[in-house]
């Protein structure tokens, strides 16, 4: 096997209703493979047999995800169908995120760059350190965005959507939760203490009452996430299969600025 293959990425616990998703490869920005993915749906599927009726999606270290693993994406040999999995496993444990019964909580801390955005918005509530940043990325890289970002719309509105999509602007914590985003922002020392705090009062809360409004109020901004999870997969993954996405991810290897035909 390779050391993607055994490499634990993610932490799971559950206890007292709670489960806990840790992003646990911290010494590499917590980044999204295929092999990452899978520990992430099998812990997402794992919430349900538990039980748990809160889910604290958080990360080690300083980042909380720095997205997609470029190098993956340059060294693999079919990049389009990288991809392509590669959005298929992530699409999954959104879908699993969004539909569970559990309300998830996410604790950011650091940036939460490419993919790593939008799985923080598949979260219901968000928590954020004063040094959480939210950027999207992709399409500096030539490539269109995947993850549920175009769900982000929902949240954002649509033209700060197009703006973070297109411009790859960086949103800090505080036009985040301006933006509705992020419920509360916190100093980076109290966010584990906050998080838990949140956790603790929706375990002890009625738990029948709160996944019926969580799928209404879903239902209503989106009520065909998986279509829309779709659409944004075989996006990517006709860019990564293009000239723009090689070229795109051949110059953030090369540590260039991408140039892109006219």
């Amino acid at each position: 096997m390779s050391a993607e293959q055994t490499h634990v990425a993610y932490a799971y616990d559950a206890e007292s209703g709670i489960a806990r998703i840790t992003l646990d490869d911290a010494a590499a920005g917590n980044p999204i493979h295929t092999a990452s993915l899978e520990q992430l749906l099998a812990a997402a599927r794992r919430v349900n047999a538990d039980g748990a009726r809160v889910v604290v999606l958080a990360a080690r270290g300083r980042f909380f995800s720095v997205g997609g693993d470029l190098a993956q994406f340059g060294g693999a040999d079919d990049m389009a169908a990288y991809i392509d999995d590669l959005a298929d496993g992530l699409h999954r444990a959104v879908s699993e995120l969004v539909r569970s019964d559990a309300i998830v909580v996410a604790a950011v801390q650091g940036a939460a760059a490419g993919a790593g955005f939008p799985l923080v918005a598949a979260a219901d509530i968000v928590l954020a350190a004063r040094s959480a940043s939210f950027t999207l990325a992709y399409t500096r890289a030539g490539l269109s965005p995947d993850g549920g970002s175009s769900m982000l719309v929902h949240t954002l509105g649509l033209h700060r959507a197009l703006r973070l999509a297109l411009l790859n602007d960086r949103l800090g914590a505080e036009e985040a939760q301006a933006a509705g985003l992020v419920a509360r922002v916190v100093e980076d020392t109290e966010l584990e203490a906050a998080t838990e705090e949140i956790a603790g009062r929706l375990a002890a809360g009625a738990a029948g009452a709160q996944a019926t409004t969580k799928r209404l109020l879903r239902q209503a901004a989106e009520p065909a996430p998986e279509t829309r999870l779709r659409a944004e997969a075989l996006g990517i993954r006709a860019q990564a299969g293009g000239p723009e996405g090689r070229e795109g991810v051949s110059a953030f290897l090369a540590k260039r600025p991408p140039v892109f035909g006219g």
